[in-house]
């Protein structure tokens, strides 16, 4: 149950930084809080295996965190890399 819980709450992360953070034409609606949550729920499975406890608080801070962290990180590459390769087509499509 609480592997529900912490997908869905990285979910919201990732909903909130698509949002909060510029360039958000340049990917799908669900891209960063899909990925948040992906990575959150892999993250809280293998601390699990680890023997991390799932009623400890730091398999949440860290699982929730990993996501965050990753929907950042995409939230700030994608647009550039998107524009970049946008530009590259155009020029090539263009003939120039």
């Amino acid at each position: 149950m609480e592997l529900l819980f912490v997908t869905l709450i990285s979910f919201c992360i990732g909903l909130g930084a698509r949002y909060a953070l510029p360039g958000r034409d340049t990917y799908g609606v669900v891209l960063l809080p899909a990925i948040a949550a992906a990575v959150s729920a892999i993250v809280w499975v293998g601390l699990t295996w680890l023997g991390w406890k799932f009623d400890g608080g730091w398999i949440w801070v860290v699982s929730l965190a990993a996501g965050a962290v990753v929907s950042l990180v995409l939230a700030l590459t994608v647009p550039r890399q998107r524009r970049g390769n946008d530009d590259e087509m155009l020029q090539q499509l263009s003939g120039a």
